[in-house]
């Protein structure tokens, strides 16, 4: 069998076979993960992402190459999520640059349409690691110059190709130490390596279902109207003790001792919580929850002059955003809508900056809320948010100026992408991964500030925030020399596994010693939604005991999967 052209009617099959192939092996390929956390999303991402596009060429009849490879790009592209599938997303939109102006595929085009893919995806990435999908892509590419000289056949050139980035998959391991110690291949190379043998397959003439189920993203009201009834009544019960959201700057008139800090702190938690105070030389940055914020500043003046006041009635808040919410469920369940022409209501004006952060867990949303964040997007780590996500809270966020948290080292990409893709305003992605340094990014906000000096300070502040995360092992393997058991406890810093353990509180206290050191000052405990705020307070005052000198506070997170988010700063 010999084929020496394709046509946008073959691509089109091939791409959606690909697609079909990855969908189908997703889970094997989250189960590739080095770290044996139960969030393995590699194969979830780059599914997600090139069904984004699939979901495009799927609805195409008659396709042109241009018009096939749009699709390809933007909805791939807009789709991607995780750094995995911002990778994929690189890849096809390189490759298609080429293809576009073509209108068919021969070994020629699809030689340099694989350089383009690879040079792409190369240039995305800050700093790119040898042993990862990239490797893969550029060992394809590097086979195909080579066959390219040799045949014209399509199907032995892909064929060809196909052995190679296999060969150069099984290679990972002697790339990355990471993987051979985990025993697994590199789980983006892998899922690439599918998407092109679901393609090859098409090509072949092999039977292949197109049907397909695109899984949908992101966090939203339940659909049906009994669940969205029970949500809006959970979000109109919810108990709000503290009314006001309290916010302002202490311009200093002498400096702020460490001995005024501490009595301003318990000032704040004798009329409210959510409090933070942060102090510069200058500038003492507070947030309150309280039912009288006069008091919070009557005590501030004591210090300095107050500015940028902000107060935010948050039962008022809450009721109006549930009204908003029974309004949008009455439309839907009507099938009615109403048009409301821009003459009848004014845009408003847009503010000078706006906050986007990605969140795991209602108590975690809280904070950010009562931080200033504008837009909340649901997901991290057991669903990171896509580009288009990202694009959506960009669009409904009404700032010149928009600052976003990924808060997770898998979110950056898609919203460093996202970042790209806007014109009308000026974005700045704030390299946060983790929550807590999130939370820190926020805090060391001052308003007074230009965009540019708040993210340079910002990025300084996040720079000097050690995170711990505990959670559980879902397979037996070794990491960091650390014999690790599926079911075991897992204390897993920024950069390995700290500690490993049967017992929970061990091993949270064994994670907790290697972060603290000699110049730590504070260490917050953000419990889970598995957790209680009795086990949260147990760790805290054993780590207290250990450590006198060192504030701990316990937080509600409310987040999945991982039991306890530790920040030490």
């Amino acid at each position: 069998m010999e084929i020496t052209t394709i046509n946008a009617e073959v691509l089109a099959k091939m791409f959606l076979g690909g697609a079909a192939n990855l969908e189908a092996k997703k889970e094997w390929i989250n189960e590739l993960n080095v770290f044996p956390v139960p969030d393995g999303d590699t194969g979830t991402n780059m599914s997600m992402t090139i069904m984004s596009g699939a979901k495009d060429v799927a609805t195409m009849k008659n396709p042109e190459m241009k018009t096939l490879a749009k699709a390809i790009s933007s909805g791939s592209l807009r789709g991607a999520r995780g750094n995995s599938g911002v990778i994929l997303s690189q890849l096809f939109r390189g490759f298609t640059k080429v293809i576009a102006e073509y209108d068919e595929i021969n070994v020629q085009v699809l030689t340099d349409a694989l350089q383009k893919a690879t040079e792409t995806a190369y240039k995305a990435v800050m700093k790119p690691k040898e042993g990862t999908i990239l490797t893969v892509a550029k060992g394809i590419s590097e086979k195909a110059l080579l066959l390219n000289e040799e045949t014209d056949d399509l199907v032995f050139f892909c064929q060809e190709v196909i052995k190679e980035g296999d060969h150069v998959l099984s290679k990972t391991p002697d790339m990355l130490p990471v993987l051979k110690q985990a025993g697994v291949v590199d789980s983006g190379g892998q899922g690439l390596m599918q998407v092109l043998k679901g393609a090859f397959d098409v090509l072949l003439g092999k039977e292949v279902d197109y049907t397909l189920d695109v899984p949908t993203s992101g966090s939203s009201i339940p659909a049906s109207a009994e669940s969205s009834n029970s949500y809006i009544d959970a979000q109109a019960n919810q108990e709000i003790t503290f009314c006001y959201c309290t916010q302002f700057l202490i311009m200093l008139e002498k400096p702020f001792t460490e001995k005024q800090e501490v009595e301003f702190k318990s000032y704040l938690e004798s009329i409210g919580d959510s409090i933070v105070v942060v102090a510069d030389d200058e500038i003492v940055k507070v947030h309150v929850h309280t039912n009288d914020p006069g008091q919070a500043m009557q005590k501030a003046l004591t210090y300095g002059q107050l500015t940028t006041i902000i107060i935010e009635n948050m039962r008022l808040e809450r009721d109006e955003k549930v009204s908003a919410m029974k309004e949008k469920e009455m439309q839907s369940t009507s099938g009615s809508t109403e048009n409301i022409s821009a003459t009848e209501v004014p845009a408003e004006e847009p503010k000078e900056m706006g906050f986007i952060s990605v969140s795991i867990g209602e108590g975690i949303n809280e904070i950010f809320r009562g931080l200033g964040v504008d837009y909340i997007i649901e997901g991290g780590q057991t669903m990171n948010p896509s580009t288009e996500d990202m694009l959506n809270a960009i669009e409904h966020v009404n700032a010149k100026n928009i600052f976003i948290l990924p808060n997770n080292k898998n979110i950056i990409l898609a919203a460093n992408q996202a970042a790209s893709l806007v014109e009308d305003k000026n974005v700045i992605v704030v390299p946060t991964k983790t929550v807590p340094q999130g939370i820190t990014a926020l805090i060391n906000y001052i308003p007074d500030n230009s965009p540019e000096d708040n993210a340079s300070r910002m990025e300084e502040e996040i720079a000097l925030v050690k995170t711990g995360q505990v959670t559980y092992a879902v397979r037996d393997t070794v990491i960091d020399d650390k014999e690790i058991k599926q079911d075991d406890y897992m204390g897993i810093g920024d950069k390995s596994i700290l500690s490993v353990g049967t017992d929970l509180e061990a091993t949270t206290l064994d994670m907790i010693s290697q972060l603290v050191d000699e110049d730590s000052a504070i260490v917050t405990i953000y419990y889970g939604s598995d957790m209680s705020e009795e086990s949260a307070s147990s760790i805290a005052e054993k780590v207290e005991a250990e450590y006198p000198d060192v504030e701990v506070e316990v937080q509600f997170g409310g987040q999945p999967i991982y039991y306890y988010l530790v920040s030490v700063e």
